[in-house]
C-alpha cells in the first residue's frame, strides 16, 4: 500500500512539474515577444510598446510564482549544508523532513501576508499605472500560489516522499 501511494505521489509530483515548466515557458515566450515588440517599436518605429514595463513585471511576477511550485516539488529551496552533509540514512531523512515542514510553515505565512496585502490593495482600487489594471487580484494569486505550495510541501513531509533527484521534467 506505502509503495502504491509512493507511486502515485511520484507520478503526481512529476505530472505537476511538467504543469509548471510548461507554464513558466508560457509565460517566458511572452515575455521575450514584449521585449521584442517593445525594442523595434522603440527604436525602429520610435513607437514603444505601451505599457511594456508593466506587462513584464507582471510576467516576471508570474514566472517567479508558477516556477516556486517546481521548486517545492523538486526541494530546491536555497540551503546551507556546512552541518548536513555529513547526514545519511534514517538522520538525512529526518533532517528532509523538517525541513520541508519548516518550509511549509514560512509559506503559509507568506501566503498569509500576501492575502492581507491583496484585501488591502483591493480596499484602495490600486491599479497598475499605464494598464490601469487592478493589483489586489495579482497579490491574492500569489497567495493562493503560495499557499499550495505550502500544502504541497506539508504533505510531502507527511508523506516521507524521498527527495527528488531534480531530473527535469
Amino acid at each position: 500500500m506505502a509503495a502504491s501511494s509512493e507511486r502515485i505521489a511520484m507520478r503526481a509530483r512529476r505530472w505537476l512539474r511538467l504543469a509548471t515548466a510548461v507554464l513558466c515557458g508560457a509565460f517566458l515566450v511572452a515575455l521575450t515577444l514584449v521585449t521584442v515588440v517593445d525594442v523595434i517599436g522603440r527604436y525602429l518605429l520610435s513607437s514603444p510598446l505601451p505599457g511594456a514595463a508593466e506587462y513584464t513585471e507582471i510576467l516576471l511576477m508570474a514566472i517567479v510564482f508558477v516556477g516556486l511550485p517546481a521548486v517545492c516539488l523538486d526541494d530546491g529551496h536555497v540551503s546551507v549544508d556546512l552541518l548536513t552533509a555529513g547526514l545519511k540514512g534514517v538522520a538525512e531523512r529526518i533532517q528532509l523532513n523538517l525541513a520541508r515542514l519548516v518550509v511549509a510553515v514560512v509559506l503559509g505565512l507568506v501566503s498569509w501576508q500576501l492575502w492581507k496585502h491583496g484585501t488591502q490593495l483591493d480596499s484602495y482600487n490600486e491599479v497598475t499605472v499605464y494598464l490601469r489594471a487592478p493589483l489586489g487580484p495579482f497579490a491574492k494569486a500569489t497567495a493562493v500560489i503560495t499557499g499550495v505550495c505550502a500544502v504541497v510541501t506539508f504533505v510531502m513531509a507527511v508523506l516521507r516522499l524521498p527527495k527528488s533527484d531534480g531530473g527535469g521534467v
